[in-house]
């Protein structure tokens, strides 16, 4: 085996690590990330309005009176 061509080789193969290191380097330091955009976040709590909650109240007591009457019989 010739040392002078394991060498090269070796060589060949630290640049293209050294290569593959700065491209994930470059990725991570723009804080690139999945999802949805930093800007678009909701600030704070939803607010149901009373009417919206009162038919969100009344859905829920209908399931529960219609999975009642299926658990009797």
């Amino acid at each position: 085996m010739d040392i002078n061509r394991v060498l090269a080789e070796l060589k060949s193969e630290r640049t293209r690590l050294d290569a593959a290191i700065s491209a994930i380097e470059r990725i991570n330091s723009t804080g690139a990330r999945r999802g949805r955009p930093a800007g678009s976040r909701r600030r704070g709590r939803r607010r149901l309005s009373a009417a919206a909650r009162k038919r969100i109240s009344d859905a829920q007591k209908a399931r529960w009176a219609k999975q009642k009457k299926v658990a009797k019989g």
